[in-house]
């Protein structure tokens, strides 16, 4: 199989000072025949120094992200770096713009398709790039994620746990330096294909975010997000070290989802009503919520109960709900980190 990508791009990578541009993505549909999809890029360089990736919009109902990405390309110039910056705000543009999930190109999640297919749909295409041409480039990388319109949580950071132990822990000192409250550490399974994990197999220093709630802009969300990404640029050196910052990171709690029993799922098809306020302490069998159902009020709702005991990380954002929707995750302290 063919493995040269057939995304292109006037970008070069190798060039100082600061370039803002698209990555252009090769697309058909019945009302272009010869088009592309347009994906932004901006590479901010200076010298020799390490290189940072960071995406953000990779679902494209999650905004603090691709905020973050706008305001640091706008304020970064050149002098300010040692290294090279490459930043996607929009990675997944048709989802971006839609504001969906998942791309209105093929209807595919791209944080599910790494590592990506050349001659794959679109969504695969550009997880391919990202895996074949940027990762070979970085030393870290930061993808940038949100709770999205389905989810309400607590922000902060997520990082998966690599058996290679000087990996993981220049993961968690990359953590430690971001400085969010929370901390949440993933395994990939069940959800394979993600871009972590295909990080983490290039053997970069890899880390993410979940910030913000309902589809919304979280205050909150976005000035931990700002301020971590700043924070994350200053330990690996590409930003100069500010005069203003001593980089004295506080306390951030490690948690886990542990596996399976970590996550809630609707029963039945209706509205979802959570008993609990994120942040609860919560046992296992405790009621997590019920199910209703206004079409037939004669009917009694059907309860859903908590598999673990932990604490209540995010929860079901919109009250509709169908059999197997996540209704609620419980994480749990961590202590090996």
């Amino acid at each position: 199989m063919d493995t040269t990508s057939t995304i292109h791009t006037d970008v070069d990578f190798d060039r100082d000072g600061k370039q803002i541009s698209f990555l252009n993505l090769p697309f058909s549909p019945h009302s272009d025949a010869w088009g592309v999809i347009p994906i932004p890029i901006a590479v901010i360089k200076n010298g020799v120094g390490p290189t940072v990736l960071m995406t953000g919009g990779v679902h494209g109902d999650e905004y603090e992200g691709p905020i973050t990405l706008g305001n640091l390309i706008r304020d970064t110039e050149p002098s300010q770096i040692r290294g090279r910056l490459i930043i996607l705000p929009a990675t997944n543009l048709s989802a971006v713009v839609a504001g969906r999930r998942v791309s209105t190109a093929d209807d595919k999640n791209l944080n599910r398709c790494f590592p990506g297919n050349p001659l794959g749909t679109p969504t695969s295409q550009i997880a391919h790039y990202i895996d074949s041409v940027l990762f070979p480039m970085a030393d870290l990388f930061m993808d940038l994620h949100s709770g999205g319109s389905s989810l309400d949580l607590i922000p902060g950071v997520i990082m998966q746990a690599p058996s290679d132990g000087p990996l993981r822990e220049k993961i968690r000192e990359a953590v430690l330096a971001f400085d969010a409250p929370l901390t949440v550490v993933m395994n990939s399974v069940p959800w394979s294909g993600t871009s972590m994990s295909a990080a983490l197999q290039h053997e970069l220093v890899a880390l993410g975010t979940e910030l913000g709630s309902a589809g919304a802009v979280s205050r909150q969300g976005l000035e931990i997000c700002q301020n971590g990404v700043r924070n994350v640029l200053q330990h690996t050196g590409v930003f100069n070290k500010l005069s203003t910052s001593d980089m004295k990171p506080g306390q951030t709690r490690f948690m886990r989802v542990s596996g399976p029993e970590s996550y809630v799922y609707a029963p039945a098809n209706g509205i979802y009503e959570a008993f609990d306020e994120l942040g609860a302490e919560v046992e296992i069998g405790d009621i997590a919520g019920c199910i209703h159902f206004l079409d037939d009020p004669g009917r009694a709702p059907v309860i859903t109960k908590y598999n673990q005991s932990g604490m209540l990380w995010c929860r079901r954002a919109p009250g509709l709900a169908i059999r197997g929707n996540c209704v609620g995750v419980v994480v749990t302290d961590c202590s090996d980190m």
